[in-house]
């Protein structure tokens, strides 16, 4: 398995989340001692690396949404 800390390569971007998340982030971060800038490529890496339940819906759950699709702020045409 490649890890993103064997690459030396990277790539500086902005992102918008809820406050809501931000502050469990940042407070995960905090509980496994990393900086919130190691904690979010962590979490990535073992969300993206996990085996997936049903290829059908990401939790597994029937009930589960789908992902989405495009970009989050365009409009419906």
């Amino acid at each position: 398995m490649s890890s993103w800390r064997q690459h030396n390569v990277m790539i500086r971007f902005s992102l918008r989340i809820p406050a809501d998340l931000h502050e469990q982030v940042t407070a995960r971060a905090a509980a496994d001692r990393r900086s919130l800038n190691s904690e979010i490529p962590h979490l990535l890496e073992v969300a993206l690396t996990a085996p997936r339940p049903d290829a059908g819906s990401p939790s597994g759950d029937p009930a589960s949404p789908a992902p989405l699709r495009g970009k989050p702020d365009s409009s419906p045409a």
